[in-house]
This record gives structure tokens, C-alpha cells and sequence, in this order.
């Protein structure tokens, strides 16, 4: 392990990760808004990719780029499908809260 060709400390790596991630929890469990709800899960999965890909230069190994190639894609696919339900169920809503949710109860 080499952790020379980085430009930055490893440890600043992570402590930015963690700190994008913890963001994006707060702002799931603080915000009831389904569109800053979607944003939050974004920067985790973000935060994720950071790591990846950090630890896929420190150890020389292709495989953290292949896994956040891979979580783009799925984040990617996520924000549309969520993004279109999201207007579908407040689509006459004037108030866009996700606890009134109610439309999708049986």
C-alpha cells in the first residue's frame, strides 16, 4: 500500500466522506420534503463513491471505479424513478410533505 500517490491525506478522504454522508442523513431525518429527501440519499451515495474510488488509488486497484461506475448508474436510475413518483402523488398537492402520503395505502 502506497498511500503516496495520493495528493491529499487518506484521512481527509475519509473525513470529507463521512462528512457529505452524515449531510445526507441529517437532511433524511430532518427534512420532510421528498425532493431534499432525494437530494440527501444523492450525497450518500456520493460519499460512498468518494470512498471507492479513494481506496481504489490507494490500493492500485480498478475494482472501487468498476463499484462507483456502478452506483451512478443505480443512482442515476433511482432519482428518475423517484423524481416521477414524486410527481405523480403531489402532482395537484400544494403542500408537498411526505407523511401525507396517503395515495399509496390500500
Amino acid at each position: 500500500m502506497d498511500l503516496t500517490v495520493l495528493p491529499v491525506a487518506l484521512g481527509d478522504y475519509i473525513g470529507l466522506s463521512l462528512v457529505i454522508f452524515f449531510i445526507g442523513v441529517a437532511g433524511i431525518a430532518l427534512r420532510r420534503n421528498p425532493l431534499i429527501m432525494l437530494m440527501s440519499i444523492e450525497l450518500m451515495w456520493n460519499a460512498a463513491n468518494l470512498l471507492f474510488i479513494t481506496f481504489s488509488r490507494v490500493y492500485m486497484n480498478n475494482a472501487g471505479h468498476i463499484f462507483a461506475f456502478f452506483v451512478i448508474t443505480v443512482a442515476a436510475a433511482e432519482a428518475a424513478i423517484g423524481l416521477a413518483i414524486v410527481v405523480v402523488v403531489f402532482r395537484n398537492a400544494k403542500n408537498v410533505d411526505v407523511d401525507d402520503v396517503r395515495i399509496l395505502r390500500g
